[in-house]
């Protein structure tokens, strides 16, 4: 199991009591951060605004990104990430309501690394956030960030 913290950008409640309770389920046990809208997702990532004093080496293993957020949306915080150089390689998923295939071939034209729907079962979204769990973290090779 790869260490590291994951980076959960949410703003429903409910979604991130779900997801909090799914990777306890699927014993992901990594220290989870949560950013409520995309502006607070990218000081997180970039170290300015509250997190000015992060230390950038730290950066998440991983960022778990709905794309409909406030302030900047999650597809705008995913360009960011892909822009610059100490991020563009950072495990993206995203993990979203949404059905629009547009915004599916607008991630994958970004740069995201994969693309779940959000079920709306407890227990399939577990078992979704276990597959994400044992693919990314045990089966995958990632390159070094």
């Amino acid at each position: 199991m790869m260490t590291g913290t994951i980076l959960l950008v949410e703003d429903n409640l409910s979604d991130i009591e779900l997801a909090q309770r799914a990777l306890k389920k699927a014993n992901i046990l990594n220290p989870l951060v949560i950013a409520e809208d995309g502006q607070e997702a990218l000081d997180y990532l970039f170290c300015t605004g509250q997190y000015s004093q992060r230390d950038p080496a730290q950066a998440p293993i991983m960022v778990l990104l709905d794309i409909n957020l406030p302030r900047v949306s999650g597809l705008e915080v995913l360009a960011q990430i892909r822009r610059h150089e100490q991020t563009k390689r950072l495990l993206v998923v995203i993990l979203t309501s949404s059905k629009e295939e547009h915004d599916v071939a607008m991630g994958y034209d970004l740069g995201v690394n994969s693309y779940i729907r959000k079920p709306v079962d407890f227990h399939e979204f577990a078992e979704a956030i276990k597959q994400l769990g044992l693919y990314w973290f045990v089966l995958n090779e990632s390159p070094h960030q």
